[in-house]
């Protein structure tokens, strides 16, 4: 059963550790350019290079790019046999970043679940408006499911990957191709391009994201208003129905608050079994900073996977 806890959203519940790290980081936020204004490249070539605000996350030894048909993927292997597949979709506004910045995280959760990670490349926004980011994730699932056949295989990602995971989730739907995803992890992910309520009233605070920020991205990838609230790019808009068990995770402090706690109880009303964790202070992004909060959101990922099997 789907249950949202009323105590995780009052200030008590924010632990020490996190309220200190949520206003350092708004006082250092307060004292550099938001992302929208920064032109792409820049903020990519940072990223590239391990800077910014987020501690550097690869490339490292250990996991290597692919080449397969219709696009490319970064394969972050199990220690041993693996015991699944985990296709990863990486964040950043659908205009930042690569599947390579992620291997740190990805082989901590490779060692962690057993499962190998297909990290999936896909073309980024705005010089790539949707759809151009489908074509190459169908690809990379469909060539996962046919390489591993006799595992089972999730999908997931955070953020704008989260968002990105659900649209394949629905987009292998309609091909027939659900049957074989066994699970979907959706990390504080923006399921609804118009704006829910808390990302909608968020305003200009700094705290990674803000609403100016996430407007541009969003124009960004779909510059047509028009078209924000198509079911095939809001997902929180789609029929959900079939969807395989998901589990949503989300911090209490971040503006996209509501697209998982709205996604979640969707998930759920449409008969797919849906877990939701909400940790109490946690900014968007917050699983990529040495926290407690973080490796607790980091274990319950990797349980969640592991629990597939």
């Amino acid at each position: 059963m789907l249950t949202i806890d009323p105590a995780l959203f009052r200030p008590e519940a924010v632990d020490p550790e996190t309220r200190r790290f949520n206003a350092e980081l708004e006082e250092r936020l307060a004292g550099l350019p938001a992302t929208h204004e920064v032109p792409p490249e820049v903020t990519r070539q940072a990223r590239a290079e391990g800077r910014g605000i987020f501690p550097p996350g690869g490339p490292l030894a250990g996991s290597q790019w692919r080449d397969i048909p219709g696009g490319r993927v970064r394969i972050s292997p199990a220690p041993e046999a693996p015991r699944g597949v985990y296709l990863h979709i990486h964040g950043g506004g659908w205009t930042l970043g690569a599947p390579d910045q992620h291997d740190r995280a990805n082989q901590e959760l490779a060692a962690a679940s057993g499962f190998t990670v297909v990290s999936a490349a896909y073309p980024l926004a705005p010089e790539n408006p949707w759809p151009a980011q489908l074509p190459p994730l169908i690809a990379a699932a469909e060539w996962a499911a046919a390489q591993w056949p006799g595992l089972p295989l999730a999908v997931g990602g955070e953020s704008a990957g989260a968002h990105l995971a659900a649209c394949l989730l629905l987009a292998l739907r309609a091909r027939g191709g659900l049957r074989r995803v066994a699970g979907a992890v959706l990390n504080y992910g923006m399921f609804d391009l118009g704006m829910t309520p808390s990302m909608a009233r968020w305003g200009a605070r700094k705290l990674i994201l803000s609403t100016p920020t996430v407007a541009w991205f969003v124009g960004n990838l779909l510059p047509d208003p028009g078209g924000r609230r198509d079911p095939a790019v809001s997902p929180l808009c789609a029929d959900l129905s079939g969807m395989p068990p998901a589990l949503f995770q989300v911090g209490t402090l971040d503006p996209l608050l509501d697209d998982s706690l709205m996604m979640a109880a969707r998930w759920a009303g449409a008969g797919s079994p849906a877990a939701l964790a909400v940790w109490p202070g946690g900014v968007h992004a917050f699983d990529a900073f040495d926290l407690a909060i973080s490796r607790a959101f980091r274990d319950r990922q990797a349980g969640f996977l592991s629990g597939l099997c």
